[in-house]
């Protein structure tokens, strides 16, 4: 979840109360979007190394090309993944759905592991109850590449120990990581931002506010298409951890 420093920058007249310790704040910035043709090259080399087969080519990593430069406002950021009991507290205040956690995934429902199952709508009406609201796309890259657009949220290279992430193979998870399945949100400190933000990359991946379409594409999306997704998750391989890594549904 996410809030905005300057509530005038968006038009509005709220006030906004102070927000909890849990948030980070992150100042305005003008980063660069997305990857050079040399990272997305890159990328693909290292997507074939760990699947030890030509898996990925340039193409796989294509939707990440012509990335505008973009001023970002200043905003504070959840330092953590959303956890189930928090969601739940919002399902018992009557304003978040049920998640389908009934269908086989009880093992899942325990109050210090990341929600999951949650749907875009999900995720807005949650941000909502807290009186914040979801992240756009530019906003998530600011927060996992920094200003200098690092590889990862940690730095430029990858390190199997600091993030809950996946494989290729037959078996998607990576249990050397730590974790088969789900990691609690306070997990992988080592792997956080200089500015102290948990699991940008890995565990569960992370809906933004904004409607995917590739960064060149002129016309305006339209009202049903889907949402950028970020982050990557437990069952993802490390290229798709990178803090340019798009991915959509």
């Amino acid at each position: 979840a996410l809030l905005d420093e300057d509530a005038a920058a968006a038009g509005s007249t709220k006030v906004l109360v102070p927000p909890p310790p849990a948030m980070v704040r992150l100042p305005r910035a003008t980063i660069q979007l997305g990857s050079s043709r040399d990272e997305v090259l890159d990328a693909a080399a290292h997507c074939n190394r760990d699947a030890k087969t030509t898996a990925c080519g340039p193409e796989t990593f294509a939707n990440e090309l012509g990335g505008p430069r973009v001023e970002v406002p200043a905003f504070w950021i959840d330092r953590r993944e959303v956890s189930f009991g928090e969601y739940q507290h919002c399902v018992r205040q009557g304003r978040c759905r049920p998640l389908p956690y009934a269908r086989g995934a009880e093992r899942l429902a325990r109050s210090e592991l990341p929600a999951v199952f949650v749907t875009w709508d999900d995720a807005r009406r949650y941000c909502a109850f807290r009186g914040a609201r979801l992240p756009t796309e530019p906003e998530f890259e600011r927060a996992a590449r920094g200003t200098q657009g690092r590889r990862y949220p940690w730095g430029e290279l990858f390190h199997g120990a600091l993030a809950n992430h996946g494989r290729w193979g037959v078996s998607r998870t990576e249990g050397r990581d730590g974790f088969d399945e789900l990691a609690p949100t306070t997990s992988f400190e080592a792997g956080a931002t200089p500015e102290g933000i948990l699991q940008l990359a890995g565990n569960v991946a992370e809906w933004t506010s904004t409607p995917y379409a590739p960064y060149d594409e002129t016309d305006p999306p339209g009202t049903n298409v889907d949402r950028v997704v970020r982050g990557g998750h437990y069952l993802a391989p490390p290229a798709w951890l990178r803090g340019a890594a798009r991915l959509h549904e």
